[in-house]
């Protein structure tokens, strides 16, 4: 105990230190420095700045809303499109009436271009030439034209006929070539002949063929949408009989392969006038 007495003395005297040298009350953060602005200043300035008089209208306080700006913007010079030049509109109408008027094949369309158009009818293409005259009687056109194209499809060569024929040969198109045909659809139609003053036949001495009165129109063969033809020289099948056999009636005159030995590679079709029934072979 009296070794010990010495450590507990040193112990004391540390303890009485340690409480003279603590704090009578607690350290405290410091202050901040006073506000440079009071509450009402530092609303001021957070506002935005009013904008000029000029800006307002006359009578209206700057807070009571946003000022109208249009006397301030009708002031300000716009730029304008410059004038068009003179004749683009007759430029565009010119340009928009040389478009081909696209048709609907197989079926008459009311929108069908008259433009090009023969015989009163917009589906009948070509063009009208001065009368056919001929020193051999019986022969000759008064009112020809010279058929391009009918209901769509293109001629291989031009069809010099009266307008009588072409109107046939349009009702042929459309209610005998293209039924008998079904899917297959027909492109172009291959003219073997039309208008030429001969007898019939070419036979010497014979009556004046209906194709010297431009009655008449020789058709050889039928070019298709898939790229194939069929002419009747070649492939005189089923589907071409089946053409052939509806023209007569819509024609005073047909005749095919097997008729008479003079149309054994081509349709004859005419429109000459008979008593009685249309002849047909």
């Amino acid at each position: 105990m009296r070794a010990a007495g010495p450590f507990v003395v040193l112990w004391l005297a540390l303890a009485g230190m340690a409480l003279a040298e603590a704090p009578k009350t607690s350290p405290r953060p410091l202050t901040r420095p006073a506000a440079t602005h009071t509450a009402a200043q530092a609303a001021v300035i957070l506002r935005p700045k009013h904008r000029p008089d000029a800006m307002a209208p006359s009578g209206v306080a700057p807070d009571a809303g946003p000022p109208n700006v249009a006397p301030q913007l009708a002031a300000v010079s716009m730029p304008r499109p410059h004038p068009r030049p003179d004749g683009l509109t007759a430029q565009a109408e010119q340009a928009a009436a040389a478009q081909p008027t696209p048709t609907t094949r197989g079926k008459s369309s009311k929108k069908d271009s008259r433009r090009g158009s023969v015989c009163g009818d917009p589906a009948i293409k070509g063009a009208e030439i001065p009368a056919v005259t001929s020193k051999t009687k019986g022969c000759g056109i008064a009112d020809p034209v010279r058929v391009t194209a009918i209901d769509g499809i293109p001629f291989s060569q031009a069809a010099t006929i009266d307008c009588d024929t072409a109107r046939a040969l349009k009702q042929w198109i459309r209610e005998g070539m293209r039924p008998a045909f079904g899917n297959r659809e027909v492109v172009k139609l291959h003219i073997f002949g039309s208008y030429m003053c001969r007898s019939r036949n070419n036979i010497r001495g014979a009556k004046v063929s209906e194709h010297g009165r431009g009655k008449a129109v020789d058709i050889a063969g039928f070019v298709f949408s898939d790229g194939k033809e069929w002419t009747v020289a070649r492939d005189y099948n089923k589907q071409i009989r089946s053409a052939q056999k509806a023209a007569c009636g819509i024609f005073g005159t047909t005749l095919g392969p097997g008729s008479d030995g003079y149309h054994e590679d081509h349709l004859h079709f005419d429109t000459a006038e008979r008593r009685g029934s249309a002849y047909c072979r």
